[in-house]
């Protein structure tokens, strides 16, 4: 089993930034590549960005392109969000997922998930 928690949301103005954490722990040596994903009341889960664990490849959901952006500590077994000119629509509950498999843009092909965090931007 992997353990996945995330840290650092919060509330900010539209124009600022925020950077979100996601530690892991437990086998996380089965960790193929890891997301994040956001939801907000009401829609479903909005894939973010994703990272392969050892090669750092990575991946951005369209609205978030050029704004975010998504890095990893492999010693410390953590993942980065870095968001940039935050908008009112990114306001939403943040989740990060570990996937054993392959790195996705897909919900159902993560294994794990954390509890998220939330990040509001006020406009």
């Amino acid at each position: 089993q992997v353990q996945l928690v995330e840290s650092g949301g919060g509330l900010v103005q539209a124009g600022g930034s925020l950077r979100l954490s996601c530690a892991a722990s437990g086998r996380t040596f089965t960790i193929y590549a890891m997301g994040w994903f956001r939801q907000a009341p009401g829609k479903e889960r909005e894939f973010v960005a994703a990272i392969n664990w050892t090669g750092g490849t990575t991946s951005y959901g369209d609205s978030v392109k050029g704004r975010f952006t998504i890095s990893r500590d492999n010693a410390k077994n953590t993942m980065y969000l870095q968001m940039n000119s935050l908008k009112p629509e990114d306001t939403a509950v943040y989740l990060c997922a570990a996937s054993r498999a392959r790195t996705s843009t897909v919900t159902y092909d993560y294994d794990y998930w954390g509890q998220g965090t939330q990040v509001t931007v006020s406009s």
